[in-house]
């Protein structure tokens, strides 16, 4: 899986270059610990080299298998991202800045798996929750939100005593 990932950037020619490929489940597996262990998604890397440095445009659309939220079933999310990374030619590896990375001058190829693991993280949505169905429906397990529901606490009346006291100064000034 790690060559999949590769891009070739010594013998290209200035100019544009297009790179496409599949990510699936077996991605996922090289990262322990990964939320995503399903995925279909598609990638492609816009290459444009310069002769001083890469500048690389990653689009990732597809769908990824992630944990709801609210009812804890597994679902498949939609995602879309595009990314940009600048890479250019030192002595030394160096990604400390986010957006460019320094590769030494003999390198044949880039190993970008780490970026693309990041990337598909980072174009999951915050709150991961089932998407109502096509008449706006919740299609989350309905036995677990009524579970949730006898759950819920309501509006506690009752005041905190320790708060009165504070809320007399406040008043006071």
């Amino acid at each position: 899986m790690s060559g999949l990932c590769n891009v070739p950037i010594s013998g290209l020619k200035e100019g544009h270059h297009l790179f496409d490929f599949e990510i699936g489940d077996k991605f996922f597996e090289e990262f322990e610990g990964s939320e995503i262990q399903e995925a279909n998604l598609s990638v492609v890397i816009e290459l444009d080299k310069r002769s001083t440095h890469f500048d690389l445009i990653i689009k990732i659309t597809g769908e990824v298998r992630i944990c709801c939220d609210r009812c804890l079933e597994m679902f498949f999310q939609h995602i879309a991202c595009e990314n940009r990374l600048l890479i250019k030619f030192g002595k030394n590896w160096d990604d400390s800045d986010p957006d460019i990375i320094t590769i030494p001058a003999d390198m044949h190829e880039l190993d970008i798996k780490q970026y693309l693991y990041e990337f598909i993280h980072l174009a999951l949505p915050i709150q991961r929750v089932h998407s109502g169905d096509e008449t706006g429906t919740n299609s989350c397990n309905p036995d677990m939100l009524d579970k949730l529901s006898r759950h819920i606490v309501k509006n506690e009346k009752e005041n905190d005593p320790r708060w009165d006291e504070l809320k007399k100064l406040i008043n006071n000034n």
